[in-house]
């Protein structure tokens, strides 16, 4: 694995903090257990990524942005002490963009990260290096977090898997509104062996949900009968691309030659709740960016500041009335997706975009037209899966989300399972 990696990451930059000597360090440890009998879970051994904003002790985290003063962090975060407890191998941290707030691999600290499956495209974010490790083959197992679709997004653009549970289902420091850490893996089922352990209590996660038992391993379900929405618009944004149009209508076709019952679904979420988001976390970046010292704020991403720029005119009232779009996504969404035991949509409206691009638009006044498809489930806690339903003609992945009720993780992982048995054979993976 530490061979591939070396092979791969001149032209990937998928990692950072890529230390072999201390891999091999926790596989021998790992070994010992083993040669005793005795070892620390089903995940032993097993080689792990993990997103560089997600503290792993003794590890800076650079969050992206030059900006960061690297200071070794003094404890591992929630799904890094679940990942160390497990015994898994770290084989290196994850890139990602300045402060997490672009869908990108461009960030002003690391260097560009390449999609796989096209070296000339993006591999998305925020979770950048996490998808391209997962389908460049960096091991089995990487952890992504997402507050916007910074797991969903990549995963759809590298086709790979992605869950971002319901919020507090997987313990992380610091919550945040909206903000989850998850899964990225190339299988469901290496997923729900990730939410055996990513799921154990952290009482350092103050909006976590009581911890439940939840058998993971348990995926068999038979979609008949299953009420399904299908959204197909999302109420704004950037117009869906016909290509990913026809592929999610052919995964909807499939669920109902399989006996689901899919309904279209109306668009819930609108401008106004979508520009009073973009209000709200505007003005909240300006406010961490403008308190640095003027040298550092230099070192941010140039996309970043003038996206954020535009919070320093807005009003308490603008900003609180922002602030309340949230809570009226998340109302809409709830309601909207009451009827149905699941829903389909794409993942996002467009694929994958030149590496070197901020986003799919590159415009930081236009910096959400992409998202209007994972947004809302964020605001809703609802968990929303991406998984992979075909790709273009220039070969390019396809996403397809899967959104269950607040809390239904296991069945958003159960529906998915059975997608991977419904739809054709995938293509093999990249290789370099």
């Amino acid at each position: 694995m530490i061979a591939h990696v070396e092979h791969c990451e001149p032209l990937l930059h998928a990692t950072w903090a890529f230390d072999p000597q201390t891999t091999l360090a926790m596989a021998r440890e790992s070994e010992a257990r083993f040669v005793k009998g005795a070892p620390l879970s089903m995940l032993d051994g097993v080689p792990v990524t993990i997103k560089e904003n997600i503290a792993t002790k003794g590890v800076a985290v650079p969050a992206g942005t030059a900006a960061t003063e690297l200071v070794p962090a003094l404890e591992d975060a929630p799904p890094a002490a679940r990942l160390r407890e497990a015994g898994t191998v770290f084989i290196a941290k994850t890139t990602m963009p300045d402060y997490g707030m672009l869908s990108s691999g461009l960030s002003s600290f690391h260097a560009l990260a390449r999609n796989p499956w096209d070296t000339s495209k993006n591999p998305g974010g925020s979770s950048a290096g996490a998808g391209a490790a997962a389908a460049a083959g960096y091991g089995p197992l990487h952890i992504g977090t997402d507050i916007g679709g910074s797991v969903r997004l990549p995963a759809g653009w590298c086709g790979v898997f992605g869950l971002k549970p319901s919020l507090g289902r997987i313990p992380i420091k610091p919550p945040y509104a909206g903000r989850v850490a998850g899964p990225m893996t190339r299988s469901v089922a290496d997923a729900a062996m990730l939410m055996t352990e990513l799921t154990k209590p952290d009482w350092r996660d103050t909006m976590s949900l009581p911890y439940q038992p939840v058998d993971w391993a348990a995926l068999d379900i038979d979609v008949k009968g299953l009420k399904i929405g299908l959204l197909m618009d999302a109420g704004w944004g950037l117009a869906l691309d016909p290509e990913i149009a026809a592929a999610i209508e052919a995964a909807a076709r499939r669920f109902e030659s399989a006996g689901a019952v899919v309904e279209p679904m109306k668009p819930f979420s609108t401008r106004e709740m979508a520009d009073g988001i973009n209000t709200f976390w505007r003005m909240r970046s300006w406010l961490d960016i403008s308190a640095l010292p003027a040298h550092r704020q230099a070192k941010v991403l140039h996309h970043i500041r003038d996206w954020a720029a535009g919070g320093a005119g807005y009003s308490a009232a603008q900003v609180f009335h922002g602030y309340s779009q949230m809570g009226a996504m998340r109302d809409a969404a709830v309601t909207a997706c009451r009827p149905f035991d699941y829903v389909l949509s794409p993942v996002s409206p467009v694929p994958s975009f030149a590496a070197e691009w901020a986003g799919p638009t590159n415009d930081p006044q236009r910096a959400m037209e992409h998202i209007a498809f994972t947004l809302p489930y964020n605001m809703s806690e609802q968990p929303a899966a991406s998984i992979d339903c075909g790709h273009t003609a220039g070969g390019l992945p396809i996403g397809l989300q899967i959104i269950g009720a607040r809390h239904d993780d296991i069945g958003v992982l159960r529906v998915a399972r059975a997608w991977e048995r419904l739809r054709a054979p995938p293509r093999p993976w990249p290789r370099f």
